[in-house]
Formats: structure tokens, C-alpha cells, sequence
């Protein structure tokens, strides 16, 4: 990424790549805004594209980040804007923000962003695709389908493949480390000799966040919901975060007790993917798509 610097106040503002250590700062920034990322996030979030995370200096002062992450030939996606409080307001954001639409020029741009900031979204071209809502509830122990596996016997060739359905580009990297994080269990379901849903749960900041949940059925993405809580400690807070055009994963969340906590607004600067939205129950993450 070129460096682009600006005069702001007397100061030279200064946006270049992060490096895999200011990641991890960038993610306590997320956890400071209340966003409970993933323990162990961070290898996966680097791993996806080591070039698409921002950091804004004010001098040699952090004061900005975001993330800018290709996906394949032809999809990115933005997450992870944060300016520190105490310089918002003063144009540092904005500059981070051309700097990412600027990296994934050409392609399609997701964003999962605050409801509220949908306006300013439109500035820079994003429509609205779908709400997504983050549910809260608490682990409980099920009955295990016994079609059920542990995803790492199944080849991951045909674990990408199944996952092209329900993304807008390949993501091969991401998916090698989200699947094996430490603490976190990836779960396959099995049907007919085929693959026909899987699903992670990681442990988080507070509690266990699932994503993403993909399953050929509401009937199977039950099963599998239930099968990723079944070695979490009861009672545990567990989280599931919802495309709102998916009636069944709403129900999914509803029958599980589960509370709407927190919504973003899915939008897409470009053609909006093809997406298999009746088969998606679980996002993978509001930061990364």
C-alpha cells in the first residue's frame, strides 16, 4: 500500500499496511467499542490478506484503522473503522476510508456498518443489501445427530467448495485458519455421502460467537446448532448472527430463546453477489463478511 500523507492540524497524517502486530492492537480497539471480537482472530483476520489492513498515524501515533480484504479476483470487503475517540470529527477517518475503497477498486465492496451510518455509506456508493441481527443467548446441552462430524475429516477441497454457495469469492486462506482456531469447534453435518452444512463456534471476549452457520435445511441447521454447544460450558452467554431476509434463521435464533442485541446493515458498492440466503443461518463475521 503507497503511503499518502496530508497536512491536518499542523500534523503529517501518514496511512500505510499494518503490520501483524498492530492487528492485534487494532482488535482491542474492536473489543474497546464493545464489537467481543474472537480470542484468536486475529492469525485468521492477517491470514485472509496480510495487505488489507490500514493504520492511520498521526506522526508515530495510531489514531485510525480499517480494513480493506480481497477475497479472490473480485470481492473485498471493509471492516474494523475505528478512529480513536478523541480524534474523530477532524477528517482522519475519511482519509483511511478513501485509502481502502482505493485498494479494492475494481471489485465488488461489502461492509457490515452501523445502521445509523447508512447515509454516509451512500456517499461512497454502497446500497443497502439485508439487515444482519446478533442474537444472544445462553449454551445448552442437545442430543447429538449422529450424521454429524468433526469438520476436519472431511477434505478441505470440499469444504471450499460447499462455502462458494454462501460467499461472493474464494476465501481458502481465511477458511484454513478459521476452521482449526484454538478453542473453537468446526462441525460438518453428513448427508447421503455428502457434505450438507457445517458451522463454528469460537470462544470470544465474553462467551462463544457461531459463524458461520450454512446448512442445506432449517432442519439441519438446527442440528448443527445444537451439536456446536454441545462441549461449551452451560449457560454459557453464545452468539448467532442472523441475515434478516432468512425467516428460518430467525426462527432458528427465536426457538433458541435467543435476544436481539445489536443489527448491521449489509451493503454492497457494486453488483450485489449471488448468495444463497435460504441456506445461510450464521454470518462468519461482521468484520470480514
Amino acid at each position: 500500500m503507497a503511503r499518502m500523507e496530508g497536512e491536518v492540524e499542523n500534523f503529517i497524517y501518514t496511512i500505510r499496511t499494518m503490520t501483524r502486530l498492530e492487528i492485534d492492537m487494532a482488535v482491542e480497539w474492536a473489543a474497546a467499542e464493545g464489537w467481543n471480537p474472537g480470542l484468536y482472530d486475529s492469525d485468521c483476520f492477517y491470514g485472509a490478506d496480510p495487505n488489507g489492513f490500514l493504520i492511520g498515524l498521526l506522526g508515530e501515533q495510531p489514531v485510525a484503522t480499517i480494513s480493506a480484504v480481497k477475497y479472490g479476483d473480485s470481492f473485498g470487503f471493509l471492516g474494523f473503522y475505528i478512529v480513536k475517540p478523541q480524534y474523530r470529527g477532524k477528517g482522519f477517518g475519511l482519509k483511511i476510508w478513501n485509502a481502502g475503497l482505493e485498494y479494492l477498486a475494481e471489485r465488488t465492496i461489502g461492509l457490515d456498518g452501523v445502521v445509523a451510518q447508512q447515509d454516509n455509506y451512500r456517499k461512497s456508493g454502497f446500497k443497502l443489501a439485508y439487515g444482519n441481527i446478533r442474537h444472544q443467548g445462553t449454551a445448552r446441552r442437545f442430543p447429538v445427530d449422529p450424521g454429524i462430524v468433526e469438520l476436519h475429516t472431511i477434505a478441505f477441497e470440499e469444504v471450499c467448495a460447499y462455502d462458494r454457495a454462501f460467499f461472493p469469492d474464494r476465501r481458502r486462506e481465511f477458511l484454513r485458519c478459521w476452521l482449526d482456531q484454538p478453542q473453537s469447534r468446526a462441525l460438518g453435518l453428513i448427508r447421503n455421502g455428502k457434505l450438507a452444512g457445517y458451522g463454528v463456534v469460537r470462544m470470544c471476549r465474553s462467551g462463544y460467537k457461531t459463524g458461520p452457520l450454512f446448512a442445506d435445511s432449517p432442519e439441519l441447521a438446527e442440528s448443527l446448532f445444537r451439536a456446536l454447544q454441545a462441549h461449551l460450558p452451560e449457560e454459557a452467554p453464545i452468539y448467532l448472527d442472523t441475515p434478516a431476509e432468512n425467516p428460518a434463521a430467525l426462527d432458528l435464533a427465536n426457538r433458541h430463546n435467543m435476544s436481539a442485541v445489536f443489527e448491521t446493515a449489509r451493503m454492497y458498492r457494486g453488483k450485489s453477489p449471488d448468495v444463497d440466503m435460504e441456506r445461510l443461518f450464521g454470518v462468519t463475521s461482521f468484520e470480514l463478511g
